[in-house]
């Protein structure tokens, strides 16, 4: 299979650090990948420069495969340098672009350090934002955080909650569930996907008691995707839709503000967890983690999320496969 290409983060993050410890855990057994960054800036593990991705694999059981790149001054573990902003934006860029020729069979995004790229001339939320823009396929970009043991997708992502309320429309709510649909049957094999859509307002608004939107926002979505042929059913009151009992019922739970998303699913699986980013040209995964300054470079971070979502990455490359 083509080689995965992994971003490098931010330097000053453990991404460098869990990435080496990826490639203990899979050189012997893939899925191989390679690195895009400072071949110097690695540590702990062998380190073979390679000149072209194509030589990741035949290289990969001896040693980790890096697109040298180098940056302009040395890393420093848990220290933020400015000056690491436009290679840190390219490694992206270059990572999707390989994906984009099939010389890379996905891109999975070490994390970044928003607040430092802003100044190099950053200007989008996040990742996913930034991936829709260089990596789109005609609908918006959507998130999903994925685990053996729950799939969620946030409606609304990085705003205050009273904005995120006021932001939702049934036609928002159902374009994000069919994109969602879309990828479980393309990405995820899933024939029939079953989608349970999150209520708003405790105990889903109580036939309106306890707020109208449900009724009036959320309701009139489910109706639209299931006159569509999903089967998507909802809203469903959120205090009882991630339960151990609930969860076998539904393939993905479409929620519609940040933390109804991602409370359970951190709860439930935080080693496991995987960004996934529907409605992409290419495949991008990412582990579900920050860059984790304060333990940089102290040896003690879990590469258990980025191994996942190498795993992942791989699983819906070779979905994709004609």
């Amino acid at each position: 299979m083509i080689p995965l290409a992994l971003t490098m983060g931010e330097p000053a993050g453990i991404g460098l650090e869990v990435t080496a410890s990826a490639w203990t855990a899979l050189r012997m057994d893939g899925p191989a990948f390679f690195l895009i960054g400072d071949a110097d800036a690695v540590r702990g593990v062998p380190v073979r420069r390679i000149a072209v991705p194509e030589e990741a694999t035949g290289s990969f059981a001896e040693a980790l495969p890096v697109l040298h790149r180098p940056l302009p001054t040395p890393a420093v573990p848990g220290r933020i340098d400015a000056a690491h902003a436009l290679a840190v934006i390219a490694s992206i860029e270059e990572a999707v672009a390989l994906a984009r020729l099939g010389r890379a069979s996905g891109v999975v995004t070490n994390p970044i350090q928003k607040a430092s790229l802003y100044a190099a001339g950053f200007q989008h939320p996040g990742h996913t934002e930034f991936l829709g823009e260089i990596a789109g396929a005609g609908v918006p970009p959507v998130m999903m955080l994925a685990s053996p043991m729950l799939r969620v997708v946030p409606v609304t992502v990085h705003e205050p909650l009273a904005a995120a309320i006021a932001r939702l429309t049934p036609a928002l709510i159902a374009e994000h569930a069919r994109i969602t649909h879309a990828a479980l049957i393309r990405d995820f094999g899933i024939v029939h996907p079953r989608l349970a859509v999150a209520g708003l307002n405790p105990h889903a608004g109580e036939a309106g008691t306890l707020g109208r939107q449900d009724i009036e926002i959320v309701a009139p979505a489910v109706a639209m995707l299931r006159a569509e042929g999903i089967d998507a059913r909802g809203p469903m009151p959120p205090d009882t839709l991630f339960t151990a009992k609930a969860r076998p019922g539904y393939d993905v739970a479409i929620c519609l503000y940040h933390d109804q998303a991602l409370i359970p699913i951190k709860a439930l699986d935080m080693d496991g967890g995987v960004n996934v980013t529907l409605g992409l040209s290419i495949v991008r995964t990412s582990p579900d983690h920050g860059t984790a300054l304060d333990i940089a470079g102290r040896g003690i971070a879990d590469p258990s999320s980025l191994i996942a979502a190498i795993r992942l990455a791989a699983e819906i490359a070779r979905n994709r496969m004609p």
